[in-house]
Parts: C-alpha cells; structure tokens; sequence
C-alpha cells in the first residue's frame, strides 16, 4: 500500500518502531504529563492487577484529577511485576510509579478491588482506599452461595449455554422473536467474575422466555436432550425468575450510578446505601427464595461497611413525598472520610434534605471556612505558567503569512 501510494517512501522497520520511534514519542508524551501535573494540587488513582495468557503478571495505575474544570484521567504506567506478589511488593511498585511522575505527595485517594494485597499496600503507602462499585458486585455474589438460587440459575444457564452453542438455535429465536414482537436481543451466560452477570442473564432470559420457548419447540431445533433442558424449568421456575430480577435490579441500577468515569459518584454512597437498607430489609409478605437473597446481600454490605443506624425522619425527599428513613454512618478507620461523604452528599442538589438540618448546618459552616481558606491560598500563591501556552505560540509564530 505505501509503494502504491509513493514508492520513495521507505517505512520504518518494527526494530525502529519498537526501539527509537515508539519511546520517543512515549518520552515527549510523559513529559508534556508531568508538567501538566505540576498545575495539579490533589489526585486519585485507581490501581489493578492482573495476569496475561502467557502468566506474567502486570499492575497498572490510572490518575484522575481536575483540570481546568474538567475532570481528566491518564494511564501513568502498566508495569511487569515478578516478585510475589504481597502487599509490600505492591505497594512499592505504586510508589515507584506514581513518583515517576512527582506525584507522591498530591494522592488523596485511592481506588482498589478488595484483595487483600491491595488493602495491605494501600495501608502501608497511608492511601484511603475504596470501590464502592466493586463492594456491591461481591454483595450480588453472595446469592450464588444460597443452594436454592444455585440449583434454579443452573436451568437458566443450561439453556443459556446450548442456545450459545447453535449457530441455527441464534436464527430460529430471531424468527420467534420477530414472530413475537419481541426485542431481538442475544442471550446473555453469567461469568462469576463480571459485574451483575447472573442478574442480568436472568433479566434476558426473562424477557425472551417465550421465544425461548418458541424456538425449542421448533422442528429444526427439537431433540430429546434439548427438549428436556427447558421443560425442566418449571412456572414456578419463571416466577423464582421475576422475583430474582425484582429483587436484584436495585443492586445493577446502584452499581450502574456509581461506574461513571466522567462525573463525580461519591455523593451517591450514602444515599445508595439507605436505599438498599431500606429495599433489602427482610418483612413477612417475602417468600423464602426472596428472604434468602436479601439477607445474603444486605449481610455482605453490612459486615463490609460495618453500619450502623442512627435513625431519624426524613421529611424532605423529593418534592412532597415523606420517607422514613434510618440514617447510616459508615464506620471507617478515617473520620475524615466520613465528613467528606457527607459533604459531597450535601452539595449534591439531588439529595438535598438527606441531613438533618443540625447536621447539615455544622457541614456547611465546615465548607464555608473551607472555601475561604482555598480562596486565600489560591489569591496569595503566584500563578502557575502553563507550558503548553508558550509551545502553542510558538507554533503560531513559526507560521508563515499567506
């Protein structure tokens, strides 16, 4: 293709590809990051190990931070590790990566899954560490622990896997589904390890049960061994089914608000988490399956987060709607972090009314003076040049005049 489009041209060989061109350009891109940086008083970064096919094993960090307004993110470095890999090791290979980039005194937070290493070297780098999101899927987890969900979601799944394995079973339920009006969606197989998975394959196969239905009762499809798997999933099967997406969607919808990348979450944990007190709270019109599940899931979320209630009214909630709700106050180590939630939960206008009015005047007194001291700081620091500025004028100034 480059000898077609101009035979002078000579392109760079993978040695130089891989050997000058790529670090050189890795090397100016890190620079222009760290000057960018400069400008920069407090991050965050999110921290994640994983394991290649080939079983080497890599850690990557990511910072995030506010710029200009906007809130930005970068992949500082993926690094090799081949140590074992205990909290120390860990937590020397973050350090040495995040001070790469000057920024060991600017983390404030850090965002971590909940093994163990991580919590050990986050603990020994004095990071405050979290995952909402990621406390929430291990709570949905625990209903695979429950015998009664286990044996009916393995019904679900075995027709699940043998409508995946067919390249004809995927143009008979279009048929059906169209036949049907239906949404011509794929089934979805649950992967223990992937967020809301099991919630949402019982939420498809819900939702395309009758063309389910239709397409194994198809003449092209039918045979003895596939007929079975699906008549042994009974009515009362379908209504476990219901029930379970019932019960469950709160969680998804939870993780879903707290998984954004490009807008602020954290003003949403307190309030996410009196509504699913409030939702998985067990009460004597749940059937046992349903009873079951709540307890397993709200049962993880508390021995997490260690909560305890402080209950309170609430009469302020969404125009002229009164909820009771009891307050929580997540016990953590750090009491800083547990104002700090609370004063994203205040200033968040969605959740105002969520304090109570004692509460809520002593934090905005706290942001008050908070805000006055910043503003003193910022007027009395000399302004920080931005170094692309003069790149970009000079790039100007190099222009020629047509």
């Amino acid at each position: 293709m480059c000898t077609a489009l101009n035979p002078r041209y000579q392109p760079p060989s993978r040695d130089d590809l891989s050997n000058t061109l790529i670090p050189a350009w890795y090397s100016v891109e890190k620079s222009n990051l760290i000057q960018k940086m400069a400008q920069v008083n407090k991050i965050a970064i999110t921290c994640d190990g994983w394991t290649s096919v080939a079983q080497d094993h890599f850690l990557t960090v990511t910072v995030h931070y506010i710029y200009r307004g906007r809130m930005m993110q970068n992949v500082l470095s993926t690094e090799a590790v081949y140590e074992s890999q205990t909290g120390l090791v860990v937590a020397k290979e973050i350090l040495s990566i995040v001070e790469q980039f000057n920024l060991g005194q600017k983390v404030i937070a850090a965002t971590v899954d909940n093994a163990s290493k991580m919590d050990a070297a986050l603990k020994n780098l004095n990071f405050e560490e979290g995952w909402f999101a990621h406390t929430l899927n291990l709570a949905a987890q625990k209903v695979y622990d429950i015998p009664a969900v286990s044996s009916w979601c393995a019904k679900i799944r075995s027709v699940v896997v043998w409508l995946k394995r067919s390249s004809l079973s995927k143009t008979v339920l279009r048929e059906k589904q169209r036949l049907l009006n239906l949404p011509e969606h794929n089934v979805i197989l649950d992967i223990k390890t992937l967020c809301n998975s099991l919630f949402l394959m019982v939420e498809r196969f819900t939702e395309q049960f009758d063309a389910i239905q239709a397409a194994v009762l198809d003449q092209r499809l039918r045979k003895p061994m596939e007929k079975d798997k699906l008549e042994g999933f009974t009515c009362t099967d379908l209504t476990k089914a219901e029930m379970f997406v019932k019960c469950m969607q709160v969680l998804y919808t939870s993780t879903m608000c707290v998984s954004s990348e490009k807008l602020p979450t954290c003003s949403q944990i307190i309030p996410i988490l009196m509504k699913l007190e409030a939702h998985f709270r067990q009460s004597d019109e749940d059937t046992v399956f349903t009873s079951s599940m709540k307890g397993k899931v709200w049962g993880s979320l508390q021995n997490r987060y260690q909560v305890s209630a402080e209950h309170m009214n609430t009469n302020k909630y969404r125009g002229s709607i009164t909820f009771k709700y009891p307050y929580y106050i997540l016990c953590l180590k750090d009491e800083n972090l547990q104002k700090f939630l609370k004063e994203a939960t205040l200033m968040d206008p969605r959740f105002k009314g969520k304090l109570d009015e004692g509460e809520a005047a002593d934090i905005w007194d706290r942001l008050e003076k908070a805000a006055v001291a910043n503003a003193t700081a910022a007027v009395e620091q000399p302004p920080i040049e931005d170094p692309q500025a003069d790149r970009v004028m000079d790039d100007a100034e190099m222009k020629p005049e047509k």
